[in-house]
C-alpha cells in the first residue's frame, strides 16, 4: 500500500494520505508504516500513542512541549472532522508566525504531521471528533507550554468561530508575544 505526503508551507509539516482500500465490507489503510516515512526522508521513532475524544466546538491548543522534551506528532481523526493547526514557533525562522490549517476526518484519513518547533491545536467540527497521535517522546507536563488560540499576531483562521470551549489552561495561554520574550525553539538561519 502506498501513501501520499505532502509538503505545506512550513518547512517539516507534512499532510500524509495513506491508500485507503475500501469495498461493501468497509475499508482498509495501513495507518502508520514507518518505512513509507523514512522513504520519503522522514526519520521519527515514536514512543507514545494517544486519543482524545472531544464534542464539537472543543478548541485544544496550541500546545508544545519544549525543548527539554520536544514532540513530533503525527495526528489523525478516526471519528468524526477537526480543523488541524500547526503554528512555526522556531524563532530565527523565515516562517515564525505563520500557520497552516487542514482538515482531518475519518472519511478522508489524513494525517499531518507537526514537527519539532510547532505549535498544535484542533477544533472539532463534527458533534464528536476522536483523534489519536504518535508522539516522538513522553508526555512531560513541565515542559509544556501554551499559547492562545486567538492571538491576533497569529491571526488563525478558525473558520469563523468566536467562543470555542477551552480548558481552563488554555483559557490563560499566553500571548504570541510573551512566548516571543522567552522562546522555547531557536534555529541558525
Amino acid at each position: 500500500m502506498a501513501i501520499t505526503i505532502t509538503q505545506t508551507k512550513l518547512a517539516g509539516v507534512v499532510i500524509i494520505e495513506p491508500e485507503v482500500r475500501g469495498d461493501a465490507r468497509g475499508f482498509f489503510y495501513e495507518s502508520y508504516r514507518k518505512q513509507h516515512l523514512e522513504q520519503a526522508g522522514i526519520y521519527v521513532d515514536f514512543v507514545q500513542d494517544n486519543h482524545s475524544k472531544s464534542v464539537k466546538g472543543v478548541l485544544r491548543g496550541l500546545h508544545y512541549q519544549d525543548m527539554r522534551q520536544p514532540l513530533v506528532k503525527l495526528v489523525r481523526c478516526t471519528q468524526g472532522a477537526v480543523l488541524d493547526v500547526a503554528v512555526d514557533l522556531r524563532v530565527g525562522s523565515p516562517t515564525l508566525g505563520l500557520w497552516v490549517t487542514v482538515e482531518l476526518n475519518a472519511e478522508n484519513c489524513k494525517q499531518i504531521l507537526v514537527p519539532v518547533g510547532f505549535g498544535h491545536a484542533f477544533l472539532v467540527l463534527s458533534d464528536v471528533a476522536e483523534l489519536q497521535y504518535k508522539c516522538s517522546d513522553y508526555y512531560a507536563a513541565q515542559t509544556e507550554g501554551a499559547i492562545a488560540w486567538n492571538d491576533p499576531d497569529l491571526n488563525i483562521d478558525w473558520g469563523g468561530i468566536s467562543a470555542p470551549t477551552l480548558s481552563a489552561r488554555d483559557q490563560t495561554a499566553m500571548s504570541f508575544k510573551q512566548y516571543l520574550d522567552k522562546p522555547t525553539f531557536k534555529i541558525k538561519v
